[in-house]
């Protein structure tokens, strides 16, 4: 009996037409299927973690073979955020400003120790904060200091299969309303 997991197929169906084919399915699940096979990424690397970041995206292990693209420079052009490192209060601000600028939908991976609790150095430090998630909303962490490049590619295979499922997250605003989005 094999172990192995069977790929995820293409949610819709294809009706071939003389003159080509027509997809057909729900619509949302055509999309989520879309959207979680073309994530790209923004870095936010301030420390040793994003050596195991960087090596994620070279050609041992070539995250690309999984729908990531190259990490994206800006935060306009990138889908999912990945955060590698220490988050001091004053580069909290500028994550979030960061956030806020990516388009929607936006995902975020926080990898390391330091990323998810404020790190095993500098956890009772009063500059670090104790987590991204103090600061932005995280979807996926990844346990470890620094964490392998093969618990990165497990946390990328988990966003994605999240987007498939189109889970809906609740968040709530700055005014205190309720914000449903589909994650």
């Amino acid at each position: 009996m094999s172990t192995e997991q069977q790929p995820i197929q293409f949610p819709g169906h294809v009706i071939d037409t003389p003159g080509g084919g027509i997809l057909s399915g729900p619509i949302d699940d055509v999309i989520n299927w879309a959207r979680s096979n073309s994530l790209w990424p923004l870095t936010f690397a301030t420390s040793c973690c994003a050596i195991e970041m960087m090596s994620t995206a070279a050609a041992k292990y070539d995250f690309s073979r999984f729908g990531f693209e190259v990490y994206r420079a800006t935060p306009r052009q990138a889908d999912v955020i990945i955060i590698a490192g220490t988050i001091v209060n004053k580069m909290a601000p500028v994550l979030k400003r960061l956030y806020d600028q990516m388009g929607e939908p936006k995902y975020v991976i926080a990898m390391g120790a330091c990323a998810t609790s404020g790190g095993p150095f500098f956890y009772n430090t009063y500059s670090v904060v104790k987590g991204a998630d103090h600061v932005i909303p995280v979807d996926v962490y990844v346990a470890g200091c620094p964490p392998r490049p093969e618990a990165l590619l497990h946390a990328l295979i988990t966003l994605q299969e999240k987007i498939k499922a189109g889970t809906k997250r609740e968040r709530i605003d700055i005014d205190g309303n309720k914000i449903i989005d589909k994650r």
